[in-house]
């Protein structure tokens, strides 16, 4: 197998894990604040990849640090600007539109990065939008909620990209630690400010943060993050699309697949 079979085959198993910790994490932040959750999911989640990539880390170069706070920054922002959209616009909406990270990707690649995308990769996009938007059934429009989500997308869209030039140069390792600390410490900082640290309680909760930390968070990002090295932004966005959205939607079609769930 090729490199590029390779990390492709990573991502749909990193994909698969996101769809199916979906019911999970759906579940537990009906019993824990979302901001909290998402703290207490990637903090432990960068400890824990800090300490096995500690030696990389310890030589990233500055560099290499800027190019980790982008990419948290893009992270943290996906999953903000999601979050807050969620509350204002439909779940079959927020759903779509967070799926359209699949076109945003080849977009941004084209327009920002000045990269030629092929044009078998543009229909895979669109008729993977089209498959989704049937499939959570988006309805009416809330100009504030649909703009936030789309917000969203556009920044888990820049987030596929920055890390797709990052790895490239950086220890992959390295990258992933600032990238989950950042994502961890804004979250964990905006819901000290609103309020809502409030310690983990019940399995729900608890069994939902040990497996979306360590699986979901330090495994999963690894290897997205791995096989980027290897698979092109447009063809990353696809797969990540094709596998949460057959998993998810079909069975909770009220709620929202997002990349990294």
């Amino acid at each position: 197998m090729s490199r590029a079979r390779g990390a492709e085959a990573g991502l749909v198993a990193v994909a698969a894990v996101w769809g199916l910790t979906f019911v999970m994490v759906k579940d537990a932040i009906e019993e824990l604040p979302t901001m909290a959750f998402l703290g207490y999911r990637f903090v432990p989640a960068a400890i824990l990849v800090a300490l096995v990539f500690r030696r990389p880390l310890a030589s990233l170069s500055a560099d290499g640090w800027r190019a980790g706070l982008l990419m948290g920054a893009f992270l943290t922002a996906g999953y903000v600007f999601q979050t807050v959209g969620l509350e204002e616009t439909s779940p079959s909406n927020a759903g779509f539109i967070t799926g359209l990270f699949v076109v945003i990707t080849p977009l941004l690649a084209t327009l920002v990065l000045r990269e030629r995308i092929e044009r078998i990769a543009w229909a895979a996009a669109g008729v993977s939008a089209l498959g989704l938007f049937l499939l959570s059934g988006a309805g009416e429009v809330n100009a504030r909620g649909d703009g936030l989500v789309l917000l969203a997308a556009i920044a888990f869209a820049a987030h596929i990209l920055v890390t797709a030039r990052a790895v490239g140069s950086h220890d992959v390792g390295a990258l992933l630690v600032v990238q989950l600390g950042v994502a961890g410490l804004f979250c964990l900082a905006v819901a000290g400010a609103m309020g809502d640290l409030e310690t983990p309680r019940g399995s729900t909760v608890w069994s939902a943060l040990v497996v979306t930390s360590l699986v979901a968070s330090a495994i999963g990002f690894f290897i997205q993050t791995y096989a980027q090295q290897h698979a092109p932004p447009a063809r990353t966005a696809l797969i990540i699309l094709a596998i949460v959205a057959v998993e998810v939607v079909p069975r909770l079609r009220p709620a929202l697949p997002v990349p990294g769930a």
